[in-house]
């Protein structure tokens, strides 16, 4: 159904001030259609009683070092876990959101991959 899907990059940067921000910022975006008179970029998710779905995603904090990517930038998960759940809690004040489980991937893991040639 409709509504809002946000990969959420927490920075070592970040702190309470920009998860407030953040999350203020995002309930009261006008990017969806009046629900009375359908005029476009007209209305918030609340106007539309629409839900918000939130998922961690430290890779939105990747840098390019030549071939290689950083990750200096993004928040230790540790913390990270903290200022998601910090974020979901003003979410939830507002709005309806789903979450899926916060999960700590390593990076060996995540770039553990199978590429395969497609023929045409």
């Amino acid at each position: 159904g409709a509504g809002m899907c946000v990969l959420l990059g927490i920075s070592t940067k970040d702190t309470d001030k920009e998860i407030e921000w953040m999350a203020n910022k995002l309930v009261k975006l006008r990017i969806f259609n009046h629900p009375e008179t359908d005029k476009p970029w007209d209305a918030d998710l609340l106007q539309c009683k629409l839900g918000i779905l939130i998922v961690s995603q430290f890779t939105l904090q990747c840098v390019l070092k030549g071939n290689k990517p950083d990750f200096h930038q993004a928040m230790r998960a540790e913390q990270s876990e903290q200022m998601y759940n910090k974020f979901l809690e003003v979410l939830r004040s507002k709005i309806l959101i789903l979450t899926p489980l916060f999960k700590r991937a390593n990076l060996e893991r995540l770039c553990r991959c199978t590429f395969r040639t497609m023929d045409p």
